[in-house]
């Protein structure tokens, strides 16, 4: 296909993926007008007396919408990843970048996601004003509470809060998904998008519990809480099963805070997991007709879930760890030849011996064209969890025996974006604290093996600040040792300057620079049931196909399944009428399993053949690369002590003065466009952030310099 050609089908998969996005966020808007509600209950009665009954209706245009977008998004990533055509930035993505809000309450908002809280407020405020303006205009008693009229329009408020909290469950499930190319196509990776998911969980909670709780509050007022509470009605809401699912939420909710989930993450992970049941019950509360407005979040978490699993087997062994003295490691992987991923992308990691359900974040430090077989990660031992894999390479290294035993590792990933566009500046500014240099290894590699080619376009000054508590902690940069000595890096101006905080100036700042480079300790492991690589995900176009199956598998079970089993379906194309005998109803929960039923079937059908695809790719592979062959690891040249170091600089006692930097860095490249990645603590982006904040957004009116901020994470 020609560059023409390409560039057409991609403007018109766009266009179509646009169309898709617009009707249903139209349709979100008129959802909750008069005029909807009227047009929909005729559509329904009108469905009924067709093959594909109310319940095919609702999925084609509540439900179907989000995963159409889904699989022509798979389609749309396939072929830029195919193109070659340079596509430049826009003048726009660093004003929307820019970050106006810096605080260590809610971290770092840019402009861009102000603009979307502020139309999502907009629209939850919308959705309430419709709702409630109406149950107010059609006010009526309800017979079994006797209730006065302001507790009549309380529980009104109530009930639509209850839909305030449905709208942040739509939602919630799709910045997390890791494999299906939602978020992905407005440029968001997934280790971004977390904090999206725990601003629309708190949303929230905090309308669920006031729905639930004025309910009870009326309940109560009412004397009929001991009746209503334990009720599990045949047809309708299930009271019961909302009091479930907001207990469960909380649960999920408060193990979720920060202080909890960075104290004991076991306890966060595990209880997370209750969002199975939590998700149950929200569905036997509100039926089924509700829950197909969250279920498009629900169909492609449970595919991305399963396809994840898929990936991250058969099980890889560790080729190779460099242990550092600044208590980290760095582990070499094997992975396939083909396997191409960008700098900053990430991969999951599960130590079975360790644990068989936990799976921890990993920046990817290496580069895929310049280590072609093999894979590099690095892992400060901090918690249980990583002091437990750095004892067990510890003790490899320290046993008497010529033989090291194999650490057998599970790899989900890599996830990463699809381009490199973000590193087309002019010039960059990296800015690391700690661990949190990661990314930038990846980064630097990435830019020096692409020297000298015209396919992509590399900044061609960067400045790395790294700020570190001991002088021992610079050997995290041990992976780029190589670049930092070498002096033919043509056109590409590369300098470092490290900030040690907590130590004094020693004599030989260069001598101390060059040893922490050099330091570190190899262990190869036991090649012996080494027999699998990293093979990463399947094409989107691959997984645009199982969706594809999924979907029209669950269509098709889910009109069979009511037409077999909900006989009011097809008696005169329309349920039983008011004045029937209720015995003679199906139970509202019947109808919720069927639904549950359907989602299972198409799921493990699905699942099934991906894992066929999956098996039939493994045995194509290539064998790993033995530990013997296995790279990685770059050691230092042997040069002059101070010859190398002139460019760099290592200040002690102090930590960096971000204005200073921008300030002098700004002059030096004139009227530049820069680009300023950040990656540490919270504390040091926000510092970061504010100091940008204070030099203005065009910088100088004169140089015209404009500085793009990026955050990036090296944890989840």
């Amino acid at each position: 296909m020609g560059m023409m050609a390409r560039a057409t089908v991609l403007t018109l998969l766009k266009t179509l993926m646009i169309s898709v996005f617009a009707g249903w966020v139209t349709l979100w808007i008129l959802k909750p007008t008069e005029m909807w509600t009227r047009k929909w209950k005729g559509a329904e009665d009108s469905a009924r007396g067709t093959v594909f009954g109310y319940h095919g209706l609702n999925l084609a245009v509540y439900t179907f919408p989000i995963i159409a977008l889904a699989i022509v998004g798979s389609l749309y990533l396939t072929e830029t990843a195919r193109s070659a055509i340079s596509r430049q930035r826009k003048s726009s993505v660093s004003a929307l970048s820019y970050p106006i809000i810096a605080n260590s309450l809610v971290g770092i908002i840019s402009v861009i996601e102000i603009l979307g809280i502020l139309a999502f407020v907009i629209f939850l405020a919308w959705t309430f004003y419709c709702r409630i303006s109406n149950d107010f205009e059609k006010l009526m008693p309800i017979k079994s509470l006797k209730l006065s009229v302001w507790q009549l329009k309380y529980m009104k408020v109530a009930t639509r809060f209850g839909l305030l909290a449905e709208a942040c469950l739509a939602l919630l499930l799709l910045p997390i998904l890791r494999v299906m190319p939602v978020l992905r196509l407005l440029g968001i990776q997934f280790e971004a998008s977390v904090r999206y998911h725990t601003w629309l969980g708190t949303a929230m909670i905090v309308f669920a519990t006031f729905h639930g709780a004025s309910t009870l509050f009326i309940w109560g007022v009412s004397h009929v809480i001991q009746d209503e509470v334990w009720k599990w009605q045949k047809t309708g809401r299930i009271y019961l099963a909302g009091e479930i699912a907001l207990v469960l939420g909380l649960v999920i909710w408060i193990t979720s805070l920060p202080f909890i989930r960075r104290k004991q993450f076991e306890i966060f992970y595990y209880t997370h997991h209750l969002y199975i049941l939590f998700i149950l019950f929200y569905l036997f509360h509100a039926g089924d007709r509700h829950f197909y407005m969250i279920f498009p979040g629900v169909f492609l978490f449970g595919l991305d879930k399963l396809l994840r699993i898929i990936q991250s087997r058969p099980y890889t062994n560790v080729l190779s760890a460099k242990v550092l003295p600044c208590e980290a490691i760095e582990l070499t992987l094997p992975k396939d030849p083909k396997l191409k991923y960008s700098p900053t992308s990430v991969v999951f990691m599960k130590v079975p011996r360790i644990s068989e359900l936990q799976w921890h974040a990993f920046s990817i430090t290496s580069s895929s064209n310049v280590q072609e077989d093999t894979m590099s990660l690095m892992i400060k031992c901090e918690g249980w969890w990583t002091n437990t894999i750095c004892r067990m390479i510890t003790e490899e290294l320290n046993s008497d025996t010529h033989r090291t035993k194999c650490i057998q590792v599970a790899i989900e990933g890599p996830y990463g974006p699809s381009t490199v566009d973000f590193l087309r500046y002019d010039s960059m500014l990296l800015i690391a604290g700690g661990i949190g240099i990661t990314p930038f290894l990846s980064i630097l590699q990435e830019i020096v093996s692409a020297k000298g080619s015209s396919r992509h376009r590399f900044p061609e000054k960067i400045h790395l600040i790294h700020a570190v508590k001991r002088s021992q902690d610079m050997s995290l940069l041990s992976s780029i040792s190589h670049i930092l000595l070498d002096k033919c890096l043509g056109k590409l101006h590369l300098k470092l300057k490290v900030y040690v905080t907590r130590e004094e100036q020693p004599d030989a700042v260069a001598r101390v620079l060059q040893d922490a480079l050099s330091q570190g300790q190899i262990v190869h492991f036991d090649a012996e049931g080494t027999s699998y690589a990293i093979h990463g995900f399947d094409k989107p176009t691959v997984t645009a196909a199982i969706l594809g199956i999924a979907s029209v598998l669950f269509f098709v079970l889910l009109i069979c399944f009511n037409h077999i089993l909900v006989p009011s379906e097809k008696k005169a194309g329309t349920l039983k009428p008011k004045g029937a005998d209720s015995k003679t109803k199906v139970p509202s929960w019947v109808v919720d399993l069927i639904l549950v039923s359907c989602f299972v079937i198409s799921v493990i059908v699905s699942m099934t053949v991906a894992l066929m695809l999956r098996r039939k790719r493994i045995k194509k592979a290539v064998p790993p690369t033995s530990p013997e062959k296995a790279g990685g690891f770059t050691e230092p040249s042997s040069m002059e002590p101070h010859d190398p170091f002139q460019e760099h600089e290592v200040h002690y006692g102090g930590r960096p003065n971000f204005q200073d930097i921008f300030t002098k860095f700004r002059d030096e490249t004139g009227g530049s466009d820069i680009g300023v990645l950040v990656c540490g603590p919270e504390s040091m982006k926000e510092s970061v952030a504010k100091s940008l904040q204070r030099m203005g957004q065009g910088g100088s009116a004169k140089r015209r310099s404009k500085f793009t901020f990026h955050s990036l994470n090296f944890t989840l």
